[in-house]
């Protein structure tokens, strides 16, 4: 049954690069989205770059110039998506189905007029509406819209996740599907650990903080939209569809058997000190209001007394892309503040446990901390909320760290018989 009018429930979909990565792939999905519109359902379906494309036109940005960014920059990446939902369109189209591609404007997707990591402040959704109920199946370019001025801009690493939830919102969704090549969210990366158990259901908020501290299954700002208009989100395999996937729910079960739901590791992360400032009001306002003005955020932050008397240093994180930029701002404020110096460490990697089950469980951060020193893993900072621990170590001992505190709270899962169950999930 092909849904033609207006009363038909609508599905997103969303299909990672990997899901899209050559011929045979890109056929796959066709019949993925043509099995939901058979079903009765309007179908928009949101996808991300072929492959490795926009690492490749990364690439290429760099080799033309040191710091590539700005206009230019979101009109050569928005061409990876702009490829994929056209050669998708024209699958559905051989297979005798009208489907029609749609960029980031024609979609009606508005954002703010920062390029490389916009947000989307608008979707205004008539066009899509309009050709859902003339019963064409929509493919809508992912990770990119359009600001004030007719500029493309992008949303940034897994904009597409935030396109496609986004979109859901708007469009009153039934359920948004996020589909890649991993059959839904483990307990931790299965590439480092082959262990790793897959979960049935997430909360939103275990997500969201699984998503800020590395775990690649999904964006934060996707999870946090999907929370705030209560939206059905789903992570499921483009490769098994008889596996339902992880469901993110909106309840957090805190009195669940394990305290821990996942452990990510970021490598991303870059490490700066202000060494010598001033004890002082309003020297941490000036050091993070200047980090704020060039949109670089903040991560774990420590404040310690100085070496001399009258100072303190303050440590903190940042995302490794930003690390030049951050640099260049607190050697200026530096000179403003009258600190002795700036500091940095990029080999360095952030570990970090994630549970709705830790709240008001105490022990829980001292046999993460057991599960670091028995494996000889020094932990350099630590920060803590109600549901996180977070740890900065070597960068060299991060998937060490990832293991070890694995087999400490997940020990089930590494009994050969689990394993043997567990190494058939695939990755």
């Amino acid at each position: 049954m092909s849904p033609t009018n207006s009363e038909s429930p609508i599905i997103v979909q969303k299909f990672g690069g990997s899901s899209v990565a050559d011929a045979d792939k890109i056929k796959n999905v066709a019949r993925i989205i043509v099995d939901t519109y058979e079903k009765g359902f309007r179908t928009v379906a949101v996808i991300s770059a072929m492959g490795d494309s926009t690492d490749d036109l990364v690439e290429l940005a760099g080799k033309l110039c040191e710091n590539p960014g700005g206009r230019e920059y979101d009109a050569l990446l928005a061409t990876g998506e702009m490829v994929s939902v056209a050669a998708v369109a024209m699958a559905i189209q051989t297979m005798g189905y009208p489907a029609m591609s749609m960029n980031g404007g024609q979609a009606g997707i508005y954002t703010e007029d920062l390029h490389n990591r916009a947000r989307i402040l608008e979707i205004k959704t008539n066009n899509i509406i309009q050709h859902l109920n003339q019963g064409y199946i929509i493919l809508v370019t992912g990770f990119q819209g359009v600001n004030s001025k007719g500029d493309i801009t992008t949303l940034g690493r897994g904009g597409s996740d935030t396109s496609a939830v986004a979109l859901a919102g708007a469009l009153s969704a039934e359920r948004c599907d996020i589909y890649t090549d991993v059959r839904g969210v483990y307990s931790t990366d299965p590439r480092v650990v082959p262990e790793a158990i897959k979960i049935e259901q997430i909360s939103y908020i275990e997500m969201m903080e699984l998503a800020r501290v590395g775990a690649q299954v999904l964006h934060p700002r996707a999870v946090e939209l999907a929370r705030q208009g209560n939206i059905r989100l789903c992570k499921r395999s483009t490769f098994y569809l008889e596996d339902p996937g992880t469901m993110m729910i909106g309840e957090v079960n805190s009195d669940r058997g394990n305290a821990v739901t996942g452990i990510a590791c970021d490598n991303s992360q870059s490490r700066f000190a202000v060494v010598g400032c001033p004890d002082q009001p309003g020297v941490a306002a000036e050091i993070f209001g200047s980090l704020a003005s060039e949109n670089i955020s903040v991560d774990m932050i420590i404040q310690s007394l100085g070496k001399r008397e009258g100072t303190n240093d303050i440590a903190f994180t940042i995302n490794s892309t930003d690390a030049h930029d951050a640099l260049r701002v607190l050697n200026t404020v530096k000179e403003k503040i009258g600190a002795e110096s700036i500091k940095s460490d990029i080999e360095i990697a952030k570990v970090s446990i994630v549970g709705a089950g830790m709240i008001d469980r105490p022990g829980i951060a001292a046999e993460m901390f057991e599960a670091l020193s028995d494996s000889g893993i020094n932990i350099k900072m630590i920060s803590t909320s109600e549901i996180k621990i977070s740890c900065l170590v070597d960068k060299n001992q991060g998937h060490d760290a990832v293991r070890a505190i694995h087999q400490k709270f997940f020990p089930h899962a590494h009994s050969p018989e689990d394993v043997m169950v567990n190494e058939k999930v695939g990755y």
